[in-house]
């Protein structure tokens, strides 16, 4: 397995260069990833707008920053994306604006198509589900927990409709574009703060 993740790292780049990019995809009318396909390409597009968005507008109040900056283990985040994942586009700029917060944390954006034996040594439920976040101590190089695909609030909301119709429809699709619009980000925040919180109390007690 560390072979595996120091491969990932190795093959891996800060957030800003997958957002340079993903802005060059977009206007050559291209995508990460090995299917190069009209609806693919679109989804780049859409998404390079989206990242631009959060980028400028993502808030994280001050009760957040002082619980997040009270981690301090070094850590890299490594982080499976596409640029067509419409979840890896509302998730990857909060946690990168978490990561400017605490400089204990290394985020580094790894592709899924061209890592598979990454990917799949962290599997959703059996699927290359993404954004997928590894969290690794850099002391130690082991794998401390893991997030996503998608925040837990989204997942329920996810899991829930799956139950009831088997899958998910384009309509239900855009009712979650519009959580993660109206959530601004929040129930990210929440929940890695949480998980930083919980790995620091369990150092703490070691």
């Amino acid at each position: 397995m560390k072979t595996i993740i120091e491969s990932g790292i190795k093959n891996s780049m800060s957030y800003k260069a997958y957002r340079e990019l993903v802005k060059e995809l977009a206007q050559k009318n291209a995508t990460t990833g090995h299917e190069q396909s009209a609806t693919l390409i679109n989804y780049t597009k859409l998404n390079d707008r989206r990242m631009r968005r959060w980028d400028k507008t993502l808030k994280v109040s001050a009760a957040s920053k002082k619980r997040l900056l009270g981690f301090d283990t070094k850590i890299t985040w490594l982080v499976i994306a596409e640029s067509w994942c419409g979840d890896a586009a509302h998730v990857l700029p909060v946690l990168n604006k978490i990561a400017e917060i605490n400089s204990n944390i290394n985020f580094r954006v790894v592709l899924r198509d061209e890592n598979p034996q990454l990917m799949d040594a962290f599997l959703t439920f059996g699927n290359r589900a993404i954004p997928k976040l590894i969290i690794i101590d850099n002391a130690t190089k082991e794998v401390l927990a893991t997030y996503g695909p998608r925040p837990s609030e989204a997942s329920g909301y996810v899991n829930r409709y799956k139950a009831m119709n088997g899958a998910l429809t384009q309509s239900f699709k855009e009712d979650l574009q519009h959580w993660y619009n109206n959530n601004k980000g929040q129930n990210v925040i929440d929940d890695i703060t949480e998980i930083l919180s919980q790995l620091q109390s369990s150092t703490v007690y070691q």
